[in-house]
């Protein structure tokens, strides 16, 4: 069977491994299919949920103004999620949710195949770099082998609650933006 990133999204959408799929709707990667960026975040809010599209909320919002600061367009990258359905109450995922939705990530990066993903948080961070905390690796590049690199970010939403992280997100979106003229 040849797979692409529609026939995932359909499969997706008819998909109920994983209890988060029977209150909430699925909310597949969107952007460039062919980016060298990738931005994964831990999971759809509630805008995300209604819109079924990930990053429409206000961290979508400030991550779109983040990436336009280093000359990027969401249309030129392409966002998704660990987990693919809303917690509720938009609560953090769990071990078991993340494990679940993580043959649909590690199927997107292979479909995508990108150069650079960023992961958004400590819960995207967790699947590339298991034991490194998202505050020791935030804002730097971790090479895993010949053709990708993971830099870590702090999560958009974590600055809308923390304003002290502000900084440091525009921070590391600086060092990205350097990273990626580099390489």
């Amino acid at each position: 069977m040849n797979i692409s990133l529609p026939l995932l999204q359909t499969k997706l959408k008819e998909w109920k491994g994983c209890a988060l799929s029977e209150k909430s709707n699925p909310v597949f990667g969107e952007g460039n299919p062919n980016a060298t960026v990738m931005f994964i975040g831990e999971a759809p809010g509630e805008q995300e949920d209604k819109l079924g599209r990930p990053f429409v909320g206000a961290a979508g919002k400030f991550l779109d103004e983040l990436l336009g600061t280093i000359g990027l367009q969401r249309e030129s990258v392409y966002i998704s999620n660990v987990v693919k359905f809303r917690p509720p109450e938009n609560r953090d995922p769990t071990d078991e949710e993340k494990a679940q939705c993580m043959p649909w990530l590690k199927l997107e990066i292979a479909l995508i195949k990108p150069h650079v993903i960023v992961p958004l948080g400590r819960h995207a961070l967790g699947h590339f770099l298991a034991k490194t905390t998202i505050s020791e690796a935030h804002g730097k590049p971790f090479k895993i082998n010949d053709s990708v690199t993971i830099f870590p970010i702090y999560h958009p939403a974590a600055a809308l609650h923390n304003g002290n992280l502000r900084q440091a997100l525009y921070d590391d979106f600086a060092a990205l933006g350097k990273f990626l003229q580099s390489v």
